[in-house]
């Protein structure tokens, strides 16, 4: 699948803060509400965050680990809503499955990295030319700003052909 326009101004939409934050407002208000924002999306890599406050905080004094996994989601996700938006036929694309590591208490700012987009993008263009449905694990990372791994998450995505 060749890069095209759709997927660069996707991207650009990501990574301009007032435009993607209007998409979280709309479409992921929880997410929005809790604090989790996109740093830097490219195609193949995204970063998100998630702070620690009163809106994502659990009763331990660290963030909560739902709010950990929004951002951790939302990290592989948009690179995924990325590479469908530019899919020469309609693809649908859900999480089946998810598994997480707590290593350390979020006690500050976590940031998510996924540099799982070429491998997206690979499965996308294989069920548009099998037609078959593909289900992927991708790893994303939650570091701290000091570089501690705070948790790692396995997020598995099922890619499947839509009919129309």
């Amino acid at each position: 699948m060749d890069t095209t326009r759709s997927t660069a101004q996707f991207f650009k939409r990501v990574n301009n803060r007032f435009s993607f934050s209007l998409f979280l407002l709309y479409k992921l208000p929880s997410a929005w509400i809790s604090g989790v924002r996109a740093g830097a999306a490219s195609e193949e890599s995204c970063t998100t965050s998630v702070p620690f406050g009163w809106l994502s905080q659990n009763p331990f004094r660290s963030t909560y680990f739902a709010c950990l996994a929004m951002a951790a989601e939302m990290s592989s996700g948009i690179l995924a809503m990325g590479h469908v938006s530019s899919a020469p036929a309609k693809v649908s694309m859900l999480v089946t499955g998810m598994e997480g590591i707590f290593l350390k208490k979020a006690k500050t700012k976590t940031y998510f990295t996924c540099d799982a987009g070429t491998q997206i993008r690979d499965a996308i263009a294989h069920t548009i030319t099998t037609g078959e449905p593909v289900a992927l694990t991708v790893e994303v990372t939650g570091r701290s700003k000091d570089n501690v791994e705070i948790a790692r998450f396995k997020i598995t995505w099922s890619f499947k052909k839509a009919t129309t």
